[in-house]
C-alpha cells in the first residue's frame, strides 16, 4: 500500500463552516479533559494542554483520518504517569522530566518508524478479547488512581498503592473535596442531551463545582494553581545511558499504545463517516505530533474517540477541524489561563473518573463469558495484567495466547482436512469411476486428499499418517485442492514421500498449485516422483496406479523386487 502523501495531505477549506464549529466544539470538550490528564500525569495542568495543542494540530495537519481530533488520552496518561514515577529524580527532578518528555519524542520517532514501514494494517489486527480486556483495565486504572484527589487526598503513584491506601481515603474522605467529586459525576451523568449539546458536561461541571468552591473556600482544598500563559519551554532530548533501557522500553509501549488507540479511533471515525482512513499516513502525523509535543513539554496524544465523534457529529469533515481545536486551546494558553487556576483536583478526578468508566467495555464483559469460555478467559486474564503487571505486558501475553488459540482452531481444521482413502466406501466425494477403481485395487492404493490452505498445523496429521503407507503398494498425493503449503506442512510431505520411496512404492501426485509445486520443487520432492506420475487428475492417478498394481500381478519377478505392500 502506497502512502498517500508522506509529507503533508491535502487541505481544503471546502467545508471551513462545519469544521469551524466541530473544532470548536471538539475544543470546548477537549479542555477540561487536558486539564484533568495534565494533573493526573504528575506532569502539570500545562503539559495537558501542550500536548493537545501540539499533538491535536499536527497529528490533524500530517495524518491520514480527516476528521479525526487527537490529544492527551486515558490509556497514554496512565503510561506517562507511570514513566514520571519510574525516571524522576529526588536529587534532580528537572533531569528526570528532561528524561520523561525525550520518552515522549522517541515513542513519536518510534510511530513514524511504524508508518514507514507500513505496519498500519497490522496494529489493526489485534484480536478484539486482548483490546477489550485491555481497555477495561485501562479504565479501571483510572478510577482506582483517581480516587484518591477525589476523597481529597493526594493521588497514589501506583495502582498497587492505590488499592492497598484505598481503606483509609474511603474512612478518612475531605467533606468539600468529596461533595465536589459527587457533583460532578452527577452532572457528567445526568446532563439532559440537549444541554450537552449546548456546552459540553464535563466543561459545565468544570465551571458549576468551581464556582462552588470559591463559595465555600478551603485552605486544604488541592486546586490547579496558577499555570504558565504563552510559549512553553523548550525541552531538548537527553539521554541517560544508565536508563537506557527503560527509556526506549518505555517509547515503544508509549508508541504502540498510540498507535492502537488512534487507529482504532481512526475506524470509528471510517463508521461514521463512510471512508477509509490511510493507517500507514496516521501514524506518521502521530509520531510527529508526539515529537513536537515533547519537545514543548506536553503530554503525549493520540486519536481520542469522544472528540473525534463530536467533532464529526457537529459539522467537521477534514483535518482542518483537528487544527482549529488546538488552535482554540492555545488561545486559552495564550489568554485564559488563569481562569484554571481555581479548579480543584476533586473535580477533575469526578471528571476522569467518567472518562475510566466510560472507557470499560461493559458491553463485552456482560456477555463475554456467554460467547466463548476462552475468549472471557483471555480477556479478564488480560485486564488483570493490565491493571497489576503492565500495559505492554498484557498485550504481549494476550496476543500470543490468542494466535496460539487461533492455531490450534486452524490446526483442528486443517487436520480434519486431511483425509485418507483406502475403499470405495470411506467417502462420498468419489467419482462413480473412481470408486470403481478403488474396488478393483482391493486396498492396494492408499489416497490421502487433501484440502485448503496447509501450514504446519497440518504436519502433526500428516506425520500421524506416514506408519500405515507401508501396508498400500500405491500412495496417491491429491493436492488438487491445496492452495498454499507451508515450509512445516512440506517438510511432513517430503518425509512422507521419502518413506514411501524408500520403500519401494510408488507415488502419484494430482494437482499441486503453482505455490505448492515451487514449494515441494524447493524441498527436491518431486525428484522422487516419475514424470508420468504427476497427472492433473484424481481419475488419472488411479488408472495409472490399477495399471501398475496389474502389472505387478502380472510379472512376479516385478512383484519380487517389489514386495506387495499389503502383506
Amino acid at each position: 500500500m502506497q502512502l498517500k502523501n508522506r509529507l503533508l495531505p491535502h487541505i481544503t477549506f471546502k467545508y471551513w463552516r462545519g469544521d469551524l464549529f466541530g473544532g470548536l466544539t471538539a475544543a470546548i470538550v477537549a479542555l477540561p479533559l487536558a486539564l484533568a490528564f495534565g494533573v493526573s500525569s504528575g506532569a502539570g495542568a500545562i503539559a495537558g494542554l501542550y500536548g493537545a495543542v501540539c499533538t491535536g494540530f499536527f497529528a490533524a495537519l500530517f495524518g491520514g483520518t480527516p476528521s479525526q481530533i487527537s490529544g492527551p488520552t486515558g490509556p497514554m496518561t496512565v503510561v506517562m504517569a507511570t514513566i514520571f514515577t519510574a525516571v524522576a529524580s529526588s536529587d534532580d527532578p528537572a533531569a528526570g522530566l528532561a528524561i520523561a518528555f525525550t520518552i515522549v519524542m522517541l515513542g513519536g520517532l518510534f510511530q513514524i518508524l511504524m508508518g514507514f514501514l507500513q505496519l498500519g494494517k497490522y496494529i489493526t489486527l489485534i484480536p478484539y478479547t486482548v483490546i477489550s480486556g485491555f481497555m477495561s483495565g485501562i479504565g479501571i486504572i483510572i478510577i482506582l488512581l483517581q480516587l484518591a484527589p477525589f476523597l481529597g487526598h493526594k493521588g497514589a503513584a501506583d495502582v498497587v498503592k492505590a488499592v492497598t491506601t484505598m481503606p483509609y481515603w474511603i474512612t478518612h474522605p475531605d467533606p468539600l473535596a468529596t461533595g465536589l467529586g459527587i457533583i460532578t459525576l452527577v452532572i457528567v451523568f445526568a446532563a439532559p442531551a440537549r444541554l450537552n449539546r449546548i456546552i459540553p458536561s464535563p466543561l459545565l461541571a468544570l465551571i458549576i463545582c468551581t464556582l462552588i468552591s470559591l463559595a465555600f473556600p478551603s485552605e486544604g482544598l488541592a486546586r490547579i494553581g496558577e499555570i504558565p500563559k504563552g510559549l512553553p519551554e523548550i525541552h531538548l532530548p537527553v539521554l541517560n545511558f544508565l536508563q537506557l533501557k527503560d527509556i526506549v522500553s518505555y517509547s515503544v509501549i508509549l508508541a504502540t499504545l498510540g498507535a492502537i488507540d488512534s487507529l482504532l479511533t481512526s475506524l470509528v471515525a471510517d463508521n461514521i463517516t463512510r471512508t477509509q482512513h490511510d493507517s500507514d499516513q496516521e501514524l506518521i502525523g502521530q509520531g510527529i505530533g508526539n515529537i513536537i509535543s515533547g519537545f514543548c513539554g506536553g503530554l503525549p496524544g493520540a486519536g481520542a474517540t469522544m472528540r473525534t465523534v463530536i467533532n464529526v457529529r457537529s459539522g467537521g469533515v477534514t483535518s482542518l477541524s483537528g487544527m482549529i481545536h488546538a488552535v482554540v486551546l492555545l488561545i486559552v494558553v495564550f489568554w485564559a489561563a488563569p481562569l484554571t487556576a481555581p479548579i480543584p483536583h476533586a473535580v477533575l478526578a469526578g471528571i476522569l473518573i467518567k472518562v475510566g468508566i466510560d472507557i470499560i467495555d461493559w458491553g463485552f464483559l456482560k456477555r463475554a463469558h456467554r460467547i466463548s469460555l476462552k475468549a472471557a478467559a483471555l480477556m479478564y486474564g488480560v485486564l488483570f495484567l493490565t491493571v497489576f503487571v503492565d500495559l505492554i505486558t498484557a498485550v504481549a501475553v494476550g496476543v500470543f495466547i490468542s494466535n496460539m488459540l487461533a492455531m490450534k482452531g486452524l490446526t483442528d481444521l486443517q487436520i480434519e482436512n486431511l483425509e485418507s482413502v483406502t475403499s470405495a466406501e470411506d467417502t462420498t466425494y468419489l467419482s462413480p469411476r473412481e470408486k470403481e477403481l478403488l474396488r478393483r485395487a482391493e486396498g492396494s492404493i492408499f489416497l490421502f486428499h487433501l484440502s485448503g490452505p496447509m501450514s504446519f498445523g497440518a504436519a502433526r496429521g500428516i506425520a500421524q499418517r506416514m506408519g500405515i503407507i507401508e501396508q498400500y503398494e500405491v500412495l496417491i498425493l491429491d493436492l488438487f485442492e491445496v492452495p498454499y503449503m507451508g515450509v512445516t506442512a512440506a517438510l511432513a510431505v517430503e518425509t512422507m514421500v521419502r518413506e514411501a520411496h524408500a520403500q519401494g512404492r510408488e507415488i502419484f501426485l494430482v494437482g499441486a498449485p503453482e505455490q505448492v509445486q515451487k514449494r515441494l520443487a524447493a524441498f527436491e520432492i518431486l525428484k522422487f516422483l516419475q514424470p508420468q506420475n504427476r497427472v492433473t487428475n484424481r481419475l488419472e492417478a488411479l488408472e495409472q496406479a490399477i495399471a501398475f498394481i496389474e502389472e505387478h500381478q502380472n510379472h512376479p519377478s516385478i512383484s519380487q523386487a517389489t514386495p506387495s505392500l499389503r502383506e
